[in-house]
C-alpha cells in the first residue's frame, strides 16, 4: 500500500508530493500525519534548503475527505484533535525554517486552498481551480487562512472568497498574489524545480532571514487565528447540519 505522502531528496530540495491521487489528495488522518513527518523531518535537515509541496494524479489537495466526516466528527474531542492535525501543518508549513514553495495544478480546495497559502511561494499551472467550500457546509476556514488570505488579497476578497466560495482560476489566482507564476501543466515541475534550485544556490543566511523576518511581527496573530479558526470550525464539526450537507456534497 502506498505511503499518503512520498518524499524524496534531490539536492539541497526536498520533494513532499501529496499521494492519495484516488481521492485527489483529500486530507484524512493518514494523510496529515505522514505530511507532518515528511515536512518534521524536512526542516530538521541541516542539507535541505527548499521544500517543494505538490499533488499527485489530477489534483493538488481537495480539501478534507468528506467521506469521512463522520468518523472526524465522532465527538468533540476527535473533532478538536483532527482540527489541531491540520493547524500543525501550517505551523510547519508557515513557522518552519525552510522556504516552501508550492507546484499547485488541478484543484485547490479548501485546506488545499489554505495550505497553497502556506506557501512561501507559489508555481501554479493553468487550469488550476481554487475556492473554498467550508461556508456552504456550515464550516470555518483552518490553516491560518483568516490571517493569511487578508494580508494577500485585502479584507473585501478575502470575505467574498470564504463566504460565497467562488472558484478563482490560475490567471485570477496570478493577479490576486496568489501565485507567483503560472505555467502549462506540463511544465509545472520543472518550472518549480528550477525556482527551487534558484533559491537553493543562494547563501543560506538570507533564506533563513526572509523567512524568519517576514513573519516576525505577524507570528503572534497568526498563533491566535489559528486558535479562534480551531474553535470555530470545531462548532461546525459538532453541528448535524454540517453533516448532512457533508453527506449531501458527496452524494
Amino acid at each position: 500500500m502506498n505511503r499518503s505522502v512520498e518524499s524524496r531528496t534531490v539536492g539541497s530540495v526536498a520533494e513532499i508530493t501529496l499521494n492519495r491521487p484516488e481521492r485527489l489528495n483529500a486530507m484524512n488522518d493518514e494523510l496529515l500525519r505522514d505530511l507532518s513527518a515528511a515536512l518534521t523531518a524536512a526542516n530538521a535537515d541541516d542539507t535541505v534548503a527548499v521544500i517543494v509541496l505538490s499533488g499527485a494524479g489530477r489534483a493538488f489537495c481537495a480539501g478534507d475527505d468528506l467521506k469521512e466526516f463522520d468518523s472526524q466528527a465522532r465527538s468533540a474531542a476527535e473533532a478538536r484533535a483532527y482540527l489541531e492535525r491540520i493547524q500543525d501543518v501550517t505551523r510547519l508549513l508557515v513557522l518552519g525554517d525552510t522556504l516552501v514553495l508550492g507546484a499547485v495544478h488541478g484543484w485547490a480546495v479548501g485546506g488545499g486552498f489554505e495550505w497553497l497559502l502556506d506557501c512561501d511561494l507559489v508555481v501554479m499551472a493553468e487550469g488550476t481551480r481554487c475556492f473554498f467550500p467550508e461556508a456552504q457546509l456550515g464550516l470555518f476556514v483552518t490553516g491560518g487562512a483568516s490571517h493569511l488570505l487578508p494580508r494577500l488579497v485585502g479584507l473585501s476578497k478575502a470575505k467574498e472568497l470564504v463566504l460565497l466560495g467562488e472558484k478563482i482560476d490560475a490567471r485570477q489566482a496570478l493577479a490576486l498574489g496568489l501565485a507567483n507564476w503560472v505555467v502549462p501543466e506540463d511544465e509545472r515541475m520543472t518550472k518549480a524545480r528550477e525556482v527551487a534550485e534558484r533559491l537553493a544556490a543562494l547563501p543560506a543566511r538570507p533564506r533563513r532571514q526572509v523567512k524568519s523576518l517576514f513573519r516576525q511581527a505577524p507570528q503572534l496573530a497568526l498563533e491566535q487565528a489559528l486558535t479562534l479558526e480551531t474553535d470555530a470550525c470545531l462548532e461546525g464539526f459538532l453541528d448535524p447540519e454540517t453533516a448532512r450537507r457533508a453527506r449531501d456534497a458527496i452524494g
